[in-house]
């Protein structure tokens, strides 16, 4: 298996400096980080993006995103000159867009009020930025300000907190809170909860009583997270309802929590539940754990619930492919430049089982390269709606004041060669969702495309030649 860089499909973590021309010296307007960054993007995306790029276009894309971000900001008729972009001196065109960007911080910085503390000089610098990314047309190439690319981290890699390791739902009716998945090994699980205990009291006080007076669901949330998390070492006492039954109350000691990406259940009939959110740093360790945990509960086959994951790393795609896919290629991405690089499972499959992988139009991007694997090696069925089709990747380059920018460098095909890009993968089973049913993950009842999933993989079951018994005769 080859890895060259860890590229990402939604997102990934990649500081690159080859190839990137030396900034010119900064104009007086500009500080030497808005030179250096104003270089680097525009570097970029003519040398990495995956497709030919347009220089003046690009160069265009500047003038055209500084004015409009002038005049949405209330400065009356900006104006900046035109720029000529050669198709050979990338240098000169980086030093002209530099210029054209000190011109007006110089010119209009000064009628801009800073904005969630970002100075008028770097406003206008990051729409310089956006407007050449956003010349060549590509949804997924763009800038990202320090704040934006901090909330993509942590979508991709979560946060961590003190608390007792659940994920819960507040029922309509009693108020009561539904655990829906309990963190393996966390504070909860050792404790004994289970998925789908009710807790009915917190530290005494019953639940409804908590929430009395909130109507919105997230004033709700709130409030039941200001009691069920603290710093790590502190004990909160939790009055559960297990299967209609009230068990002794159950003190809980708080331990940092990473918030996962993976959750898992045993259904009936043995079958294990995993349901991936997206494919960030720590979903293979965690996904190793859900299936290591089913696995010695005696899972018969498994269920991965990719609907409404938008993708994450492409590494990650690929080690959560290879727990399933024992040997050959998971996918294979190509450069701008027309090179190929295939990604191979790594060995690290669990035993064979029936397998139903759950997919709809929110499945995309990385969770898409592992549904195509699974479904051209035939390891597993796709269950659900077409998937949204996305078939390229980006790499994100982070700058020194915490902003970056995405550009999608590559496209990708299934081991099959597929290319899936605005095209999707239709699942062999198709399954829809009624309009405006309220689906609870991992919960049949209430899932109609979990229910055909089960039925197909329980129907795998019934055809799989039971193992012999010690001693009987066959």
């Amino acid at each position: 298996m080859k890895r060259l860089v860890p590229v990402a499909v939604a997102a990934l973590l990649a500081l690159a400096t080859a190839r990137v021309p030396a900034a010119t010296a900064a104009s007086p307007s500009l500080t030497t980080q808005q030179n250096e960054e104003l270089v680097e993007s525009y570097a970029r995306l003519t040398l990495d993006f995956y497709k030919k790029v347009d220089r003046q276009a690009a160069l265009d894309g500047a003038r055209v995103a500084i004015v409009d971000y002038l005049k949405k900001h209330h400065v009356t008729n900006p104006v900046l000159p035109s720029l000529r972009a050669s198709e050979s001196d990338d240098a000169g065109n980086a030093e002209a867009l530099s210029r054209e960007v000190a011109s007006a911080v110089g010119s209009y910085a000064s009628r801009l009020e800073p904005v969630e503390s970002i100075s008028p000089s770097n406003q206008i610098t990051y729409a310089a930025i956006a407007g050449v990314l956003g010349s060549v047309k590509d949804r997924y190439t763009v800038f990202l300000s320090p704040k934006e690319y901090a909330a993509l981290n942590e979508g991709l890699d979560g946060t961590s907190f003190g608390g007792v390791g659940i994920s819960y739902s507040i029922d309509d009716k009693t108020h009561y809170l539904h655990i829906e998945n309990v963190i393996l090994d966390g504070p909860s699980d050792k404790a004994g909860l289970q998925s789908d205990d009710v807790i009915t009291a917190i530290d005494g006080k019953p639940v409804p009583q908590l929430l009395d007076g909130a109507t919105q669901l997230e004033v709700q949330q709130k409030r039941v997270t200001q009691v069920l998390r603290g710093d790590p070492g502190t004990r909160v006492r939790l009055t559960i309802l297990r299967s209609g039954k009230q068990l002794d109350p159950v003190t809980i000691t708080r331990e940092t929590i990473h918030q996962p990406s993976v959750s898992s259940k045993m259904l009936p009939g043995n079958i294990g539940y995993v349901d991936l959110a997206v494919f960030g740093a720590t979903t293979a360790q965690e996904l190793n754990t859900a299936l290591r945990r089913l696995d010695s509960e005696g899972a018969k086959a498994y269920v991965l619930d990719l609907r409404f994951n938008g993708g994450g790393y492409l590494n990650a795609a690929v080690d959560v492919s290879s727990k399933f896919i024992a040997s050959g290629p998971i996918v294979s991405v190509q450069s701008r430049a027309g090179t190929d690089t295939e990604y191979d499972a790594e060995n690290t499959a669990i035993a064979p089982r029936p397998l139903a992988v759950l997919v709809n139009q929110y499945t995309a991007s990385a969770s898409e390269i592992t549904a195509g694997a699974i479904q051209d090696s035939g390891v597993g069925t796709l269950v659900g709606t077409k998937t949204f089709g996305k078939g390229v990747v980006q790499t994100i380059f982070p700058m020194r004041d915490g902003s970056a920018v995405k550009i999608t460098t590559a496209r990708y095909f299934t081991p099959k060669g597929r290319d899936i890009n605005s095209v999707g993968i239709e699942p062999e089973i198709k399954s829809d969702i009624p309009k405006d049913t309220k689906i609870r993950p991992g919960d049949p009842s209430q899932d109609p495309q979990l229910v055909a999933a089960l039925n197909y993989v329980n129907g795998r079951i019934a055809q799989t030649p039971a193992s012999p018994t010690p001693g009987s005769q066959q």
